[in-house]
């Protein structure tokens, strides 16, 4: 009963490991429905020709820079504050990408328990809550480091403080991945560590750099914790708080277009940094190595 039971249809579908989840399918379906819907009306209403942020009156530009007064572009309100997320994610990324890839290299040849210490707080920072960092920055800013006034700088300094993580995480990563021996073959050829360490280690590394600062310029974009806490008035609120604070206040599509320059910028940048990554590691995906014979032949 059991042989005929596995050799019929029934039996098959229940006895097949790998065949189709279709339950699990339809699951993973309704809840990419469920979440693209809401952002995807947000977007449509976005370009809408009137006022109304529910009932469409036709497709238009006028939130975006058409309207002489209360489009994005001219409303200064919103155009400081896209403005102001630019400047930010632009700063943060200089700084915390650099410092980050210095850090990642010293931890990685650094050794003993303060070097642990280091990498311990540096991964703390990692997992840590974000509301914590944001509060904790804000009380340092306003009784230890006064002289630090609420707002740009202060912003500034937290997201680097909070960003310089990624980096770390990425290039440790990729350095692991490679190893040293590329580096040990250089110092074989006669090159020095400095000589390694430019010539062989960095860019091998280029493509961590590269998802990194990718990385943090898209997240400081959708940052809205940190850079809230440490706002000082409505000139130094990014594109994350303007919305929230004005969600409630008789918002316009104005807002919508806003949000939709935000989502757009972060796909964007993904979609960059994945195409600059598959890119700069071409040669390894097809078998070739990191490639040391440039490298070499340049010592």
């Amino acid at each position: 009963m059991s042989e005929v039971a596995a050799r019929s249809p029934m039996g098959n579908r229940f006895r097949n490991p790998w065949r189709k989840p279709r339950i699990l399918e339809s699951f993973i379906w309704l809840y990419l429905a469920w979440s693209i819907l809401p952002v995807a009306i947000a977007v449509l209403f976005s370009f809408n020709a009137g006022r109304s942020r529910s009932t469409w009156q036709g497709f238009s530009l006028r939130w975006y820079f058409k309207d002489p007064v209360l489009s994005v572009w001219h409303d200064p309100n919103l155009h400081t504050a896209l403005f102001q997320t630019l400047r930010l994610a632009a700063l943060t990324t200089i700084i915390a990408v650099p410092l980050g890839v210095a850090f990642a290299i010293g931890i990685d040849r650094w050794r003993g328990r303060i070097a642990a210490t280091f990498n311990f707080q540096m991964l703390l920072s990692f997992v840590m809550p974000e509301l914590i960092i944001g509060v904790t920055l804000l009380f340092v800013f306003a009784n230890l480091l006064s002289f630090v006034h609420l707002g740009t700088k202060a912003q500034f300094l937290g997201l680097v403080t909070f960003q310089v993580s990624y980096p770390v995480i990425i290039v440790r990563a990729r350095m692991l991945s490679i190893g040293k021996e590329y580096e040990e073959a250089a110092m074989d050829l006669g090159a020095s560590p400095v000589q390694a360490l430019r010539r062989v280690l960095l860019p091998l590394l280029y493509p961590a750099i590269f998802a990194s600062a990718v990385l943090v310029f898209a997240d400081v974009i959708d940052d809205f914790v940190i850079v809230r806490y440490l706002s000082s008035d409505a000139s130094t609120e990014p594109m994350a708080v303007k919305i929230f604070n004005s969600a409630r206040a008789s918002p316009t599509p104005a807002l919508n277009a806003l949000a939709t320059i935000m989502l757009t910028t972060s796909l964007l940048l993904i979609v960059l940094g994945y195409v600059g990554y598959r890119f700069s590691t071409r040669g390894e995906r097809r078998g070739a190595g990191p490639g040391f014979g440039d490298f070499a032949a340049e010592l």
